[in-house]
């Protein structure tokens, strides 16, 4: 009689209910089920990107606002704020701000195997710890639990700036003013 195989699975049973960012009152939130056949380095990769655009909704809502409220750098006071500013903004300039994003890109990860960095520095905490061995503020002297306490906050804020900036992006579009007293 032929030997009795072992029934075999492809999906993967990962629990990222205990991962951070996973809390109340929604617990672990994947209503598209985009976890659900993943394993944890691919969810570190999304949790990963999550943090990352997190970071630069923040930047998005606070120059959405400080924009809209009249504030220019120098030599760009005739450049509008919002959506039109798009059209506005001249060539050089964009060629600036994508060079910037491209080094910004390449530069903001871990720099553990980069050469010329400090041999003895073995990477960060997690994935998105810029500190590269250099400043931390303090951080080092804190407990674990304080530090995922500041984590969690982070990725909160992230999450709420990136339904901000979408919010503002489509009130400009609906002809609403963003801030009612300018």
């Amino acid at each position: 009689a032929p030997a009795a195989q072992k029934a075999s699975s492809t999906a993967l049973n990962a629990d990222f209910s205990g991962e951070l960012g996973a809390q109340a009152p929604l617990g672990f939130f994947d209503p598209l089920a985009v976890c659900d056949d993943i394993d944890q380095a691919e969810f570190d990769r999304l949790r990963w990107v999550e943090l990352k655009h997190g970071r630069v909704a923040m930047l998005g809502v606070v120059g959405y606002l400080v924009t809209y409220a009249g504030i220019r750098f120098p030599g760009a006071e005739d450049i509008p704020s919002g959506f039109a500013a798009l059209s506005a903004t001249p060539g050089m300039v964009w060629a600036q701000m994508i060079a910037t994003w491209a080094t910004m890109e390449a530069a903001n990860r871990d720099q553990k195997d980069t050469m010329g960095v400090n041999s003895g520095w073995t990477g960060g905490e997690f994935i998105g710890d810029f500190r590269n061995g250099f400043i931390d503020f303090g951080w080092d002297k804190q407990t674990d639990e304080w530090k995922m306490k500041k984590r969690a906050v982070e990725l909160n804020n992230g999450r709420a700036a990136q339904m901000g900036i979408l919010g503002l992006m489509v009130h400009e579009q609906l002809g609403n003013q963003i801030i009612p007293s300018l």
